[in-house]
């Protein structure tokens, strides 16, 4: 039996097929935008990318917390 993801990481099977694009291609985009607050990068990522607040919110939460 294999264990699910569980918090943000369960969000990235249906970001991957929504957007098109796998997950380490958003944390990069995170990880080099100018911003550094959690909801600004949520807002950017839904205004400039076109994503859903809650996969934003879900990659932005699981990127951050890598440190």
């Amino acid at each position: 039996m294999t264990d699910k993801p569980k918090g943000p990481a369960s969000y990235f099977p249906s970001i991957e097929k929504k957007y098109g694009h796998p997950v380490s291609h958003w944390q990069d985009l995170i990880r080099a935008a100018p911003l550094t607050r959690h909801m600004e990068l949520v807002t950017w990522l839904t205004k400039e990318h076109g994503l859903g607040h809650g996969h934003a919110n879900a990659l932005v939460a699981h990127t951050l917390a890598e440190g």
